[in-house]
């Protein structure tokens, strides 16, 4: 491949790397860059959308400008879709190669503009996630406003009533609470939703809406962090039909009653999965399999006497409750696992005064064993807040589940596709207490990384409009998802024009333009034309042939 590509026109340098995104590499480049004076760099390697940044700052470090790069994706579009085709594959990874090097001589450099940024952040939401990632930006120096739309801050944390270790999180919550109300930097709104979002990373405006009106609130970054909820499990195994049956929230809200257990209870069953991984919900959601640990040793600690039995698909108790599982082993607790194909069955004894009997097939003996239960706890998953409208507002994509979708779940795990705006917690994924304040944390050290520069510099690949060409249709206006173009008045004409940090690059107003009238950063027509006109020179030397 090495040997192709140095005869290709305009080629000055060609070299094979192992590793070509190592730092030694990185030096290699740069160093190739100033002894041959190159002004043009093309990478055939892997996808250019986890490490064409890093080759851009290489070619910044060396005096170029970063447009001026072009990356060939040989790994992703080529050797991995034709493994079992060698010979297709490297045919493929010239065609690919020779397409790069042909564009990048219509590569021009961009200017890159330097904005100024709103030193505020706003967050919206306003449980352990949000409480934390504001007070994490607050304490950075930087004023933030957070938005709950329920009338109290902590979310889903005050439905617990203790942790693993015993203590009560509720405290641990109402501390941070206080710390957020009381703390100079930070605005809380209550009752409030957040009506609209525009702008871009470092100058938004966002219009809440509270009892006493809307506010305007301008930011430079944006923390998402609006929660979840418990999923409901309708009728199955009789919830919500016989007051025996609960899910393990509401026992969490009975252990620290009064009257945790009836005086007369010997036996409590637990059913893991309700709903999740398949039937209502597609996912796991992670907390429930230690929530139901911790209770059943709760339940054991108050009457040791007292059966449990937890009925399972796959325990998945990662990390630090291992300890929790041992521990339940070991004072007696019952592990019977059950496959979908044999879920739990539940029935109702109304002679025996409401007395449910649960029927599972013991995969040991091969055959069902039947359990009398006095209380039937379901764990069950949790299912986001619907964000629908927020992430139809802010551009940023939400899963099929529900959940907020990151930008790159290796590289930029708390970003969101739209530059300035992050988020964590329950908005996210399924989590963990201590897992959603380190994700808040997280987001906000990302967040506050914008506000600490000052400025900021967007992608030069933009939309570029020539005025002379633009007829002032508004098809671009009209189409553009990220509300990046916008029509400006000259004398009598209406023209477009292009709000650079808004816009994304992603050539939506260039292919409605009728005129084409607007061209993309380093996707102009003429280089565009210049790559299909090189893939078929191979079509006509294999047609001479």
């Amino acid at each position: 491949m090495r040997q192709y590509a140095a005869r290709l026109p305009g080629v000055v340098y060609a070299a094979d790397n192992l590793y070509t995104c190592s730092q030694d590499t990185q030096r290699h480049i740069a160093e190739m860059i100033d002894r041959h004076r190159l002004n043009r760099v093309v990478v055939a390697a892997c996808t250019p959308r986890t490490h064409e940044p890093l080759f851009q700052a290489t070619l910044r470090a060396a005096g170029l400008n970063r447009s001026l790069f072009e990356m060939a994706n040989i790994r992703d579009q080529c050797s991995w879709v034709h493994m079992n085709e060698p010979e297709a594959a490297t045919e493929k990874a010239k065609d690919l190669v020779r397409m790069a090097v042909t564009k990048a001589a219509y590569l021009v450099p961009l200017a890159e503009q330097s904005l100024p940024v709103t030193g505020s952040a706003l967050v919206i939401g306003g449980g352990v996630a949000g409480i934390t990632a504001a007070l994490t930006v607050a304490d950075q120096g930087y004023e933030c406003v957070l938005v709950e739309r329920g009338k109290d801050l902590g979310g889903q944390a005050l439905k617990l009533t203790a942790d693993r270790n015993g203590q009560d999180p509720r405290e641990k919550v109402a501390a941070l609470i206080r710390q957020v109300e009381g703390h100079p930097r930070i605005r809380v709104l209550k009752r409030a939703e957040v009506s609209l979002i525009s702008g871009y990373v470092g100058n938004f405006t966002s219009t809440v809406a509270t009892d006493s009106g809307n506010q305007s609130v301008k930011h430079g970054v944006t923390v998402l962090a609006t929660g979840g909820h418990p999923y409901c499990p309708g009728g199955r195994y009789l919830y919500g039909k016989s007051p025996r049956v609960m899910t393990q929230l509401e026992l969490e809200a009975r252990l620290a009653s009064d009257d945790p257990l009836p005086p007369d209870a010997g036996q409590v069953v637990m059913i893991q999965c309700v709903g999740s991984r398949g039937e209502d919900l597609a996912y796991c959601s992670r907390v429930c399999c230690g929530q139901a640990l911790k209770n059943a040793i709760r339940l054991k600690r108050a009457r040791p006497d007292l059966g449990v039995v937890i009925l399972y698909r796959d325990m998945r108790a990662y990390g630090f409750l291992e300890d929790d599982y041992q521990e339940a082993r070991r004072m007696g607790v019952i592990f019977l696992r059950y496959s979908p194909e044999r879920p739990p069955r539940v029935l109702e004894e109304e002679d025996r005064g409401g007395t449910l009997t649960v029927r599972a097939w013991d995969p040991l003996i091969g055959e069902d064993v039947e359990f009398r239960t006095d209380m039937l706890v379901l764990s069950v998953g949790v299912v986001p807040e619907d964000q629908r409208d927020l992430a139809g507002m802010l551009k940023v994509p939400v899963t099929e589940d529900g959940f907020l979708l990151e930008a790159h779940v290796k590289l930029r795990p708390v970003d969101l596709p739209v530059d300035g705006v992050y988020v964590c917690g329950l908005a996210h994924s399924p989590r963990s207490i201590d897992e959603s304040i380190a994700q808040a944390q997280a987001a906000a050290a990302r967040a506050c990384r914008s506000l600490a520069r000052g400025s900021i510099v967007p992608e030069p690949i933009v939309s570029s409009v020539d005025e002379e060409k633009c007829v002032g249709c508004g098809a671009c206006e009209r189409f553009c998802p990220y509300k990046a173009i916008r029509l400006h008045k000259e004398g009598k004409k209406c023209k477009a024009r292009t709000i650079t940090a808004s816009c994304k690059g992603c050539g939506i107003c260039a292919s409605r333009c009728p005129t084409m009238a607007i061209d993309m950063g380093r996707f102009t027509c003429e280089g565009i034309m210049a790559q299909i006109h090189a893939f078929s020179e191979r079509e006509e030397t294999n047609g001479n042939q």
